[in-house]
């Protein structure tokens, strides 16, 4: 099969972190088009709106898309409709129900479309399902805290309504909690702390159980300073695990039982590949679910302003 032209419709830090050098050792895609108010790619044709760059070069095969949520199924909805694959940043959107549709419009019209989770495919993920699914869980705990002037900066769209606040990262952990558990977890409640001058919260405590009454907590802040902590702790009967470093290292009992490189986002293109070249989708809401749980269940508590 031929190289799949891909296009990529937002180009932002995360873009050149990691998509551009994910794609550039992929054979898989061969990058031919960007659409970006603000961006551009070196040797890459450049558009400003996606409409004018779907109609310059029809020989696009697929489309990541990789704009704020809050604009992401016009643009995604264009693609299909033009007949591409489509790639979507996490979260997927906005609204469960955008996703749902452009899931609906993929499957007429024989498109892929992924729903993107990269923090799925840390180094340790894995090996932390098949430890779990060993064994019986007691209780997990989930503590997400990072600094958002560190990895946001100035990034107003964030704070909006519909630009998820502190559940950007956190729906990194919610992604893998509902990745490795082996049975379905849910809200019971939830504390969403906004700051006075913002329309999303910047920290939220969210507790969960599953059919058999296992607790379940995710502490969410983005006012951590010093060490970032993206962990998550569960007690079991064959003792405590802990998935450390956002997914990179698995701990049990204290010892270290897998640690391996960073290879998120070259996975998730190994993945979209994979899926288009299988004509399937992969669509999985669960993460997004849950935050749209905690914004209806949630208590509302109002702090101070937060300024960058």
């Amino acid at each position: 099969m031929s190289p799949i032209n891909l296009a990529i419709v937002g180009v932002g830090k995360i873009v050149r972190d990691q998509h551009l050098p994910s794609i550039a050792k992929n054979p898989d895609f061969n990058l031919i088009a960007t659409a970006s108010r603000n961006g551009t790619v070196d040797g890459v044709q450049s558009f400003t709106a996606i409409e004018e760059m779907l109609d310059a070069v029809p020989e696009i095969d697929a489309v990541s898309l990789c704009m704020p949520p809050q604009y992401r199924y016009d643009a995604a909805h264009k693609a299909l409709s033009a007949g591409k694959h489509v790639f979507l940043e996490k979260p997927p959107g906005a609204t469960l129900s955008e996703v749902a549709d452009l899931e609906k419009l993929a499957a007429s019209k024989g498109l892929s479309l992924f729903a993107s989770w990269h923090s799925r495919y840390a180094a340790a993920v894995e090996a932390a399902k098949t430890f779990l699914a060993s064994t019986t869980i007691e209780s997990v705990h989930v503590v997400w805290k990072e600094d958002v002037r560190q990895w946001h900066p100035n990034q107003d769209w964030i704070w909006q309504a519909g630009g998820l606040g502190v559940f950007d990262p956190g729906i990194n952990a919610l992604s893998i909690v509902t990745h490795i558990l082996p049975k379905a977890i849910f809200l019971t409640s939830a504390t969403l702390e906004f700051p006075e001058n913002r329309d999303a919260p910047i920290a939220a405590d969210l507790h969960f159980k599953n059919a058999d009454n296992v607790p379940a907590r995710a502490e969410f802040d983005w006012r951590q300073t010093g060490k970032q902590s993206w962990d998550i702790f569960a007690e079991t009967a064959a003792g405590q695990m802990v998935l450390a470093e956002g997914g990179s290292k698995l701990s049990v009992n204290g010892e270290l039982t897998f640690s391996a490189p960073e290879e998120e986002y070259p996975s998730l293109y190994r993945r979209f590949a994979e899926i288009v070249k299988a004509g399937q989708s992969d669509v999985d809401l669960a993460p997004l679910r849950h935050v749209a749980d905690a914004f209806m269940l949630g208590k509302r508590k109002f702090v101070e302003a937060f300024h960058d």
